[in-house]
């Protein structure tokens, strides 16, 4: 049987090379993938379908291809990968329950409790409120209360009835009031994510020095499956990192993956 799987694997990636390195694959050719992947994932072949997994997730983003390789990292104990990847899947479906549930998890397994500094209780709400959907997302709300808003006022113009030239005029300000919340929404999330940069630490325990050369002081030490934000990624082989307490420092961009 691990005969049948290597000659299995050697004859996929024989078939689909030239199209990982030249275009990418045909709609069928991701489906037999896919489909070889969740049954070596439903036989507990991990390693197989985290080399299947990861085949998909080079064709392009998608939130169910990296949510599945973050489970068959997680099913292998390999909990810093995981945190990776449902990141990665969090970013694309922020809405996700399964994707957020199993994050959660992957996070309980990491070995730092770092516990978020302080913000303001507007601010904390507009940021959750922020990313629990993506720019996509909100962008389509905007619009669907945009529209609503016209029909609204259609009916505050052409219907006779007062009862439903009132709901009609109410309900206009109601979801041009909506639209705008949305429109701002997505215009920030939008700016969030072209000015913010995150990364998981993939090393067992990383220095974090005040400095960005070996010889820096140590300020403290942070390990893996921890999510740092970047700060400063303008030097070659170190980046400024800031976690989520608000310590700021440097590390190797050696010893993480960007999200």
């Amino acid at each position: 049987m691990q005969m049948k799987n290597i000659l299995q694997t050697l004859l996929l990636l024989l078939v689909f090379s030239q199209p990982l390195m030249a275009t990418d694959m045909s709609r069928d050719s991701i489906d037999i993938i896919k489909t070889e992947a969740d049954s070596a994932y439903a036989n507990e072949d991990f390693v197989r379908a985290e080399e299947l997994y990861t085949i998909l997730a080079h064709q392009g983003q998608s939130a169910t291809v990296y949510y599945n390789l973050g489970c068959t990292y997680y099913r292998q104990d390999n909990i810093a990968k995981a945190v990776l990847w449902f990141e990665r899947a969090a970013q694309l479906a922020p809405s996700d329950e399964d994707i957020r549930f199993n994050l959660a998890m992957a996070r309980g397994k990491t070995i730092d409790r770092i516990i978020p500094r302080h913000e303001m209780f507007f601010v904390s709400v507009w940021k959750t409120m922020m990313h629990s959907h993506s720019v996509t997302q909100w962008a389509n709300m905007a619009v669907a209360a945009f529209v609503l808003a016209l029909l609204l006022v259609a009916m505050y113009v052409y219907c006779s009835s007062v009862p439903l030239r009132k709901t009609g005029f109410f309900g206009a300000i109601v979801a041009l009031m909506l639209c705008l919340v949305f429109n701002l929404l997505a215009y920030n999330l939008r700016n969030y994510n072209r000015t913010h940069t995150a990364g998981i630490v993939m090393e067992p325990a990383v220095t974090v020095r005040s400095t960005p050369t070996a010889s820096g002081t140590d300020l403290f030490v942070i390990h893996e499956g921890t999510r740092v934000e970047i700060r400063d990624n303008s030097m070659r082989d170190w980046a400024e990192i800031q976690i989520a307490d608000g310590k700021v420092g440097w590390i190797e961009k050696k010893t993480y993956e960007a999200i």
